[in-house]
């Protein structure tokens, strides 16, 4: 708790105190081998001037460390509210804490996502690292270095959407692995890319909105068919257009193949699956649509360097 205050006492400039502190939502997650997370949403107090911050910690310990980490921490103001039909009136919501479900409260947002090196390595590329980004992705810095992460609307999005989106259970999983994927990606292109100003698209056809909504479209249709498998065939059918466009506009948009995108998140929520709803390997392989348990497996150990059996609650 004291580590999360302290990025919170410098976005508000003052000194704070436990129980000053209204805490209205809180997600967490640690799981081996996977992102850990910490999203705490307090109750904005009057008077507060909040100044949004981003920070990475880049920390090394020797080469090969299993304790070598990158983490995001970023703390911004937002607002608390409920989209949901299930709430009852009189009872405290249950999605943001609120007493009375017609609110929109203003909120600051505290969020810690922790990435291994292990965890890491599976999207280190095997030839040597060309730009700085890669360069820490692949810890090659011998040293601890921190960083402040400029906050660019992409970043701002998707924090905000981190409290703020419709799914529960199993799909909730899902959204948020992703959506934290992408704010490591948007987070070191912020601080090392050249940024969005001056974007040059290769694929002609992603120069036009239609063309980017609709790489947009099939990332979220790979999310929602996780335990569905679906071909690119039906994946380029489904958003309207041409296979060649669909591979070759999300590998720019999003910097990596369908295939690769859609193995990482399946095996994400693998993870999820097995640790934390203690799930057989069977169970979690017939629920991810592989035909035997044995390709499954393979498939974890190569993704996460683990087997799933490693992840089952003892």
């Amino acid at each position: 708790m004291q580590e999360s205050l302290s990025i919170l006492a410098e976005a508000v400039q003052r000194d704070l105190m436990v129980d000053q502190l209204r805490l209205v939502a809180r997600q967490e997650k640690s799981i081996p081998n996977s992102v850990e997370y910490d999203m705490r949403r307090f109750m904005r107090m009057p008077g507060w001037q909040v100044d949004d911050i981003g920070m990475m910690e880049y920390t090394y310990v020797s080469q090969g460390s299993p304790q070598n980490a990158l983490e995001l921490k970023f703390c911004v103001s937002g607002k608390a509210y409920c989209d949901s039909d299930e709430c009852e009136p009189g009872t405290t919501c249950s999605k943001t804490g609120l007493d009375n479900c017609s609110e929109e409260v203003e909120t600051v947002d505290i969020y810690s996502f922790r990435f291994t090196s292990t965890y890491l390595h599976q999207f280190a590329s095997t030839k040597a690292a060309v730009s700085e980004a890669e360069r820490y992705l692949s810890f090659e810095h011998d040293q601890t270095i921190s960083h402040i992460i400029p906050l660019c609307n992409k970043n701002r999005m998707i924090l905000a959407s981190l409290f703020n989106h419709k799914y529960s259970g199993a799909l909730e999983n899902i959204y948020l692995n992703s959506q934290i994927q992408f704010l490591l990606v948007y987070s070191m292109d912020c601080l090392f890319g050249e940024g969005d100003r001056d974007k040059v698209y290769q694929c002609k056809f992603l120069e036009d909105e239609r063309g980017r909504n609709a790489i947009s479209q099939a990332r979220e249709i790979l999310l929602q068919h996780i335990g569905d498998p679906i071909t690119i065939k039906e994946l380029a059918r489904k958003v309207a257009t041409n296979e060649c466009y669909l591979k070759k506009g999300f590998k720019e948009m999003f910097g990596t193949t369908i295939f690769d995108f859609y193995q990482s998140q399946r095996m994400e929520h693998a993870k999820y699956l097995l640790y934390d709803k203690g799930l057989s390997v069977t169970d979690v392989s017939a629920l991810l649509g592989y035909s035997s348990i044995s390709h499954f497996s393979t498939a974890f150990k190569k993704h996460t360097g683990i087997k799933p059996c490693d992840l089952l609650v003892r």
